[in-house]
């Protein structure tokens, strides 16, 4: 008897998730999850077990939100206590990684110039054969990963991987990359599969096409126990149609932070995919209902968790055509190769597109331009802007980048030419180095250093030297993290006077004296260039 075919709700949450946490950049690289493992979420675990109040003090505060804090009450300690003794046991290789990564450091720290040939019998044990010594120019040692073994070693622990499933009814999400999942209590289920699994795809394919539940809940690998729970998240009702565009010129259509949909009637692609899920709601938006049901390209500008999150690439990886990551040359332990981390992950078509390269489109071409700023003076390739020429218009997605050095962007404006529409972050202060990195640090940062070296992208002055120099004709400013679909992975807390939003009026004023389109586009907006 054929079994009845159904539809994924469109407010089905779907939560990749690492050893209970929620996944990002650095817990799908072999390369950094351990590092990750030990030097944060033991940490943090550790704090709260051994006090659970001051976590609890901690959160009262908006300034600390964000911070090394477990979001759990002083009656959860008993569910960490278990998940850490559970993480110290099953995560062990990854501990012992993390202390022969410092015990490299402190090899590395005694060359001197000399020959280091000497010294890889005494690197140790556990990382001999996945890593080559080298000096820079300035004769500073420093290991290079070969990164693309760690994949195929024990390191790459997929058995580490799994899916946090609920159905969701509002915006208010707590912030994720500070506290594991410990249970589900809020109706949700864990279902443990690795990332690749195409049963994935098959799964929220069935958003769009309806499907028998049973061969994709078995595909899963879903316990008897969840079977119930697994089936409210189906329904028989189909969701609105989305057809694709068919107009004149170039649709934009603002999703919200650094998410845009950029149209022809011959090709779609989509930037930095963050999507909002559909219920009923008073602020109108774009859903994943809104998308076409192909998308041609998926552009990433870079790693950080809110442009390359892992939650709605997984969603939509059986609807893409090519995925345009930055490219890097790997093997540097803060800059893994995204190409490397995707394809691993189950994305079949990858391209790493290097700055200057292009990419040929229906009806234009993409090219990859240079991007500097908000990664703390690191030397991190994986990061790029994309110019998106099509018929006969050009986009630039600029992400956060930070005119450190306007004279690029002089460079870049007589390669390109002038620039139909710029879309530009504005978040101008940025957290400290450590708040992203500091787990891959040896030992920590001077707090003045650390200060200093900002996660920041443009102010009103930096972004103007942009303008000036690239003359676009409408500039808009973006990847805010103002919407509230957001919250769960950034705590902006934006108020009237918050700097970000002083310097983005101030870059408006300026757009709007010198004749330029401009604006800060909330929750969604459409735009056309013809």
């Amino acid at each position: 008897m054929p079994q009845h075919a159904m539809y994924l709700k469109q407010n089905v949450v779907t939560e990749p998730l690492y050893n209970q946490w929620y996944a990002w950049w650095y817990l799908v690289s072999p390369m950094t999850a351990p590092l990750f493992v030990a030097n944060l979420h033991v940490k943090i675990m550790e704090s709260f077990v051994a006090n659970p109040a001051i976590h609890v003090a901690a959160l009262k505060s908006p300034a600390l939100r964000g911070g090394p804090y477990l979001n759990y009450g002083v009656d959860r300690v008993e569910g960490v206590k278990e998940l850490l003794e559970r993480t110290l046991r099953e995560e062990a290789l990854s501990l012992k990684y993390a202390q022969a990564m410092l015990d490299l450091d402190k090899l590395l720290a005694t060359a001197e110039g000399f020959s280091l040939e000497d010294l890889y019998p005494r690197v140790p044990d556990l990382l001999r054969g996945y890593v080559e010594l080298t000096y820079d120019l300035n004769n500073r040692a420093t290991p290079r990963f070969f990164e693309s073994l760690l994949y195929l070693s024990p390191f790459h622990r997929e058995s580490s991987q799994s899916l946090s499933m609920r159905l969701i009814h509002g915006d208010a999400r707590p912030y994720v990359f500070s506290t594991p999942r410990l249970d589900t209590n809020d109706g949700s289920l864990i279902v443990k599969t690795p990332y690749r699994n195409e049963a994935i795809d098959q799964l929220f394919a069935m958003r769009r096409t309806p499907g028998p539940v049973e061969p994709v809940r078995e595909a899963l690998g879903v316990e008897p126990k969840d079977y119930e729970s697994f089936s409210t998240f189906f329904t028989d009702q189909p969701p609105k149609p989305a057809p694709r565009y068919d107009g004149d010129g170039v649709r934009i259509r603002y999703f919200g932070h650094a998410c845009v949909l950029i149209e022809t009637r011959d090709v779609s692609i989509l930037t930095d995919p963050v999507v909002s899920y559909d219920f009923p709601t008073d602020l109108p938006r774009y859903t994943y209902a809104d998308l076409p049901e192909r998308i041609d390209y998926v552009l990433i500008t870079h790693g950080h968790a809110d442009h390359l999150m892992f939650e709605p690439l997984l969603q939509l990886r059986h609807r893409i055509g090519t995925l345009v990551v930055p490219a890097s040359s790997g093997g540097g332990l803060v800059d893994p190769s995204l190409k490397l981390m995707l394809q691993h992950s189950g994305f079949r078509n990858v391209v790493a597109l290097s700055e200057m390269e292009s990419l040929p489109l229906p009806g234009g071409r993409l090219i990859g331009l240079p991007f500097i700023g908000e990664h703390g003076d690191l030397n991190i390739q994986a990061k790029i802007a994309h110019l998106i020429q099509l018929g006969g218009k050009s986009l630039l997605m600029a992400a956060d980048s930070n005119a450190l050095e306007p004279h690029l962007y002089d460079h870049v404006h007589r390669a390109v030419g002038n620039i139909d529409m710029m879309w530009l972050g504005m978040e101008s202060e940025g957290g400290p180095l450590s708040w992203m990195y500091g787990p891959l640090l040896p030992a920590p940062l001077p707090r003045k250093m650390d200060q200093s070296r900002r996660l920041n992208g443009s102010n009103a002055v930096r972004a103007i030297e942009i303008v000036q120099r690239l003359k676009p004709q409408q500039v808009y400013i973006y990847a805010m993290g103002q919407e509230p679909w957001l919250g769960h992975v950034m705590v902006m807390g934006y108020h009237e006077n918050s700097p970000q939003l002083v310097e983005s009026r101030k870059l408006m004023e300026y757009c709007r004296n010198h004749g330029i389109a401009t604006g800060l586009p909330y929750g969604q907006a459409e735009y056309f260039l013809r």
